[in-house]
């Protein structure tokens, strides 16, 4: 698939291997219903659905399709020239075990914001959720490679993946995509 953003986190920690997709085409072509039929556990299984929403209108279906039946698609993500020789499995299994910690810590800092916005926060939680933030590495270098995968996913006509980076950013209390969204997303 050309349009493959190898996710950061992934790659970073050298995982690969391959997602499964399950999603249903209406007669036109376009995916309508798509899901995580196997995954890895790591940012690999989002980059997966965002290529199947990606070919949403590319695909022939014959007229005696039933819209209903799922079809399951392997997506492989392989790495190479990654410098990955020196990883072990279980350093790698112990990073995919890491990324759904922080996954949960992340829901954590989001859910945050959204209750600051309606003014219902503390300064002693926002100094815990602050702290929470610099030990997932979310700043703001982080932010802005957020705010470039968007604009990459932009170039690949992927509106929905580009706007999810970028409410990302905003909803981890950055103004950094504010211009983006307006532009983009509204």
């Amino acid at each position: 698939m050309n349009n493959k953003i190898y996710p950061q986190y992934s790659f970073q920690n050298c995982i690969d291997g391959t997602v499964t997709i399950s999603f249903k085409l209406n007669k036109a072509g376009e995916v309508y219903f798509s899901k995580i039929q196997k995954g890895i556990g790591t940012d690999l299984d989002d980059e997966a659905l965002r290529l199947i929403r990606l070919s949403s209108g590319k695909w022939i279906v014959p007229e005696d399709h039933d819209t209903t039946v799922s079809v399951v698609v392997p997506i492989n993500f392989k790495l190479s020239g990654a410098n990955c020789q020196n990883k072990s499995p279980k350093e790698i299994k112990q990073a995919i075990e890491i990324y759904k910690t922080n996954v949960g810590m992340t829901d954590a800092v989001l859910n945050f914001y959204r209750h600051k916005a309606n003014g219902k926060s503390t300064a002693d939680e926002e100094q815990r959720i602050l702290a929470l933030k610099a030990s997932l590495g979310y700043d703001e270098e982080y932010m802005k490679m957020r705010i470039n995968d968007g604009l990459k996913k932009l170039k690949q006509k992927d509106k929905q993946g580009a706007c999810e980076d970028f409410m990302f950013v905003k909803n981890m209390g950055y103004d950094l995509a504010d211009e983006q969204i307006a532009k983009y997303c509204n």
